[in-house]
């Protein structure tokens, strides 16, 4: 049977200092934001999923966002190295994390950068967002860890959103969805599929059809649900403010070995 841990940081009392770049700058509240963080934790557990909190990293206001410290596939980690400098040191205890889990650890080297939040996986591809973030030798690490474990790896151009997974993400059956006005080469995706708001462009899959999506996009879940998914809505609107989405909150461990 598939594995479902989840990692999941809470976030720092520094939360909002944390950085922006495709948008303004806007206050956060802490208090509001960890009321959110744990009721999206909460909505991974009702729905199967096994948390597993990453040792805090209070120093490090961007932290909560755990999925740009680490790319899985199948058994193997890969730990990024941000093209952000400052984030650097929030991948050091998601790698201990990992380990403790039985995954094999790899790690992006010099001069190669990688936020995972580039990585959209569908399926055994791997399509990996060259943009601020990730450069064309992180990409190159990307497919010297997981072509030979079977991932194809696809390169996409970004410049318009922070991260890949900021524009598309992919549903149960391998159809990518996507804002149409941050997405640059729909055509590398075999089937693409445009949702009317920019948070519906992100999902997490729970399984049966669930869809863990934002607050922030109604229409985009009413669409969802009228293909036969499940949206399962929660609030992150404190996250929103420093280009978070539901993807960036967690790393959802599918194929650990028992």
């Amino acid at each position: 049977m598939p594995s479902r841990k989840a990692l999941v940081r809470r976030p720092s009392p520094r939360l909002a200092e944390g950085l922006v770049t495709h948008v303004e700058r806007t206050p956060v509240d802490p208090v509001r934001a960890l009321e959110q963080w744990e009721g999206y934790v909460g909505a991974l557990r009702a729905h199967g999923w096994e948390t597993v909190e990453v040792e805090p990293a209070d120093d490090c206001p961007d932290g909560v966002f755990v999925e740009d410290t680490v790319v899985m596939f199948r058994n193997v980690a890969l730990i990024c190295r941000s093209g952000a400098q400052s984030r650097r040191p929030e991948a050091a205890a998601v790698e201990e994390a990992v380990a403790r889990l039985g995954c094999s650890v790899n790690r992006v080297r010099e001069p190669g950068t990688l936020d995972g939040g580039d990585v959209l996986k569908a399926g055994d591809t791997m399509y990996v967002g060259r943009g601020g973030r990730t450069n064309a030798a992180g990409v190159a690490q990307v497919r010297a860890a997981f072509e030979p474990l079977g991932a194809r790896v696809v390169a996409v151009p970004i410049s318009r959103v922070l991260h890949l997974k900021s524009a598309v993400t992919a549903l149960p059956d391998g159809t990518v969805v996507g804002y149409e006005p941050l997405v640059e080469a729909s055509s590398l995706f075999p089937r693409f599929l445009p949702v009317p708001e920019e948070a519906g462009a992100h999902v997490v899959l729970l399984g049966g059809g669930r869809l863990l999506m934002a607050a922030s996009a109604p229409k985009s879940a009413d669409l969802f649900a009228d293909l036969g998914y499940e949206p399962v809505v929660v609030d992150i609107g404190e996250f929103e403010k420093l280009e978070g989405c539901v993807t960036c909150l967690s790393v959802r461990l599918r194929d650990l070995r028992p």
